[in-house]
């Protein structure tokens, strides 16, 4: 597949990296001769400094032939003519676009990205990846990393094995066998540093973290298996009031549990804007650092408290203070996968990516087969893929351990009509299933080989 990339930033360059590792044709386009030069030096891929929005530009790319454009610029203005571009002059049929304003996003005004105004197939808001990230986090507290598949009804967990984790030093396998009801499966583990699928025999000892795929109604006990408390979140602290904190607080505003929150922030015009956006919301205009703000706020009372200011380094001391003043939860925003290993030194008990929750988003309308979720996990080591397996698929009619899968991919669960199953070798792989598997970054072309039907798909 060729594709062409715009914008080689933290996103951009990301997506290259996925696409190129899978043996795609990728054209990085960028006004910035330093990102491209970084991309093409680092990466597989070819590079074009210029406007992405120019013709001229993308016809030097190789748009005229091209399957796919990702405009993920810093510009929704360029993002959107870009998409506009491809369509009208080189015919590209599908166009992804990166849109953060919010008033391109608001839902009266989607009339405008059909073929004959704005031809964009699909739009990706990192601030409601990011709020809806967040809403997961909040909904499973105990866990570091959190994300739902097959519509609702699995959900993976990222959990930090401690001391008092009862299956502590038990063979996975054996897992089984002591909770033969529970609908639930580690995928990968992460020891010392390095991420792996495990084997049968392998143990989780203490400091590992490991990622579990769940049934949503054996979420609660899987949690207390492995030696975690769950607690309900009721009163939320947000230190940031931009765009994604907007975002998350009223996603707060329309949960269901009725979750009381106050945010901080520390622009005064942007604190404005959110106290007259939000209807519940108390917002607090000043430092997210200052501990007297914080104990304004209530964070001593608080049951969680969301740090999602633009500042990596102001996040994870926003939460490190709210952590000092007691509150038992804190989550960061944190952009640069450099600093996530410094997080469980710092007591800080979860974090948001957006980099890998954007990833994640356009990394789920370019998949080859019927792809229908995809999760990125850690600095792009692995990837949870969920997708319904198709009558030509090689794993259409045969059972779990006659797969050829490779060493480093495990299913995670199959779901069978209205009902998803645990994975067990004897279990049955039908047409129309919908199956999720966990996968090393190296074996993801043999998923989409063993999942893909034609290239009319992607």
């Amino acid at each position: 597949m060729k594709v062409i990339i715009c914008g080689a930033g933290q996103v951009g360059w990301q997506i290259a990296r996925h696409l190129s590792g899978e043996h795609n044709d990728v054209t990085v386009v960028d006004n910035n001769a330093e990102l491209v030069r970084r991309a093409t030096d680092t990466l597989d891929v070819q590079g074009i400094a210029g406007f992405a929005s120019y013709p001229d530009v993308l016809d030097r790319a190789g748009a005229r032939d091209a399957d796919m454009i990702i405009a993920a610029t810093h510009s929704d203005e360029v993002n959107m003519v870009t998409c506009q571009v491809a369509h009208s002059v080189f015919s590209i049929q599908r166009k992804i676009a990166r849109l953060r304003s919010r008033s391109y996003l608001d839902a009266i005004y989607t009339d405008l990205y059909r073929r004959d105004h704005l031809p964009i197939d699909v739009v990706i808001s990192p601030e409601r990846e990011v709020a809806a990230a967040a809403m997961q986090r909040l909904s499973a507290p105990a866990a570091f990393d959190t994300e739902i598949f097959m519509e609702g009804q699995a959900q993976l967990l990222g959990i930090q094995i401690d001391e008092d984790c009862p299956v502590v030093n038990t063979p996975l396998r054996q897992l089984t066998d002591l909770f033969s009801t529970l609908r639930a499966i580690v995928v990968g583990v992460r020891r010392e540093g390095t991420l792996f699928a495990p084997e049968p025999g392998d143990q989780l000892f203490v400091g590992d973290s490991c990622y579990v795929f769940s049934h949503a109604e054996d979420v609660r006990r899987t949690i207390e298996v492995f030696g975690k408390v769950e607690k309900r979140q009721d009163r939320v602290v947000i230190v940031g009031g931009g765009n994604v904190g907007l975002e998350v607080a009223k996603a707060l505003e329309g949960s269901a549990a009725r979750i009381r929150s106050k945010m901080i922030e520390r622009n005064r015009k942007s604190a404005e804007q959110a106290a007259e956006t939000l209807e519940r919301t108390i917002v607090l205009n000043g430092d997210g650092l200052d501990r007297s703000l914080m104990i304004e706020a209530g964070i001593d009372r608080a049951d969680a408290m969301l740090a999602v200011t633009d500042d990596d380094k102001t996040n994870m001391l926003a939460a490190v203070r709210a952590k000092a003043e007691g509150c038992p939860f804190a989550i960061a925003l944190i952009n640069d996968p450099t600093l996530l290993p410094l997080l469980s030194h710092l007591g800080i008990d979860a974090f948001i990516n957006p980099r890998a929750t954007t990833v994640s988003s356009i990394l789920r309308h370019i998949r080859y087969g019927r792809v229908r979720q995809v999760y990125s996990i850690g600095d792009a080591e692995a990837e949870v893929i969920e997708a319904e397996v198709l009558g030509t698929s090689p794993m259409a009619g045969q059972a779990i351990r006659d797969i050829d899968f490779p060493e480093g991919v495990l299913v995670g669960a199959v779901r069978k009509g209205a009902e998803v199953l645990r994975p067990s070798g004897g279990l049955r792989i039908e047409e129309g299933d919908v199956i999720a598997l966990f996968a090393m970054a190296d074996d993801v072309p043999e998923v989409e080989r063993l999942m893909q039907v034609s290239i009319d798909y992607f």
